[in-house]
């Protein structure tokens, strides 16, 4: 059975650092293009970031370059978003996901394998 389970969402204040972990079951994150997505309050699931099976990343949301980084943990089977200079438009539920798919993957349609999300709000 395929389950991601998030962690790691909380309350900071704008210039501080979280790190959101995704423990996946049911396969090995290494096997699968993996990916964070965001969605603020009232507004659309959007990607932000990718991590292919290669390891290679892709940024999708070009507002956290260079303060966040995808990662993985083959040997715990969990996938990593480490987010740094936290910006109050940084807050929403953050996804992780499991890709069907090797093409448009900063698109949720290439997604069939989610987690539940984890809340990260980020105060001024």
């Amino acid at each position: 059975q395929v389950q991601l389970v998030e962690s790691g969402g909380s309350s900071v204040q704008a210039g501080g650092s979280l790190r959101l972990s995704c423990a996946v079951s049911g396969f090995t994150v290494s096997s699968k293009h993996m990916a964070w997505f965001r969605q603020g309050p009232g507004k659309e699931r959007n990607g932000v970031a990718v991590l292919l099976r290669d390891g290679r990343s892709i940024v999708c949301a070009a507002s956290v370059k260079g303060r966040f980084t995808i990662s993985r943990d083959n040997a715990k089977n969990s996938l990593y978003l480490q987010m740094d200079s936290l910006k109050p438009e940084d807050t929403a539920t953050y996804y992780c996901a499991a890709a069907m798919i090797d093409s448009n993957l900063c698109g949720t349609a290439s997604y069939n394998y989610w987690g539940q999300g984890t809340q990260v709000t980020v105060s001024s």
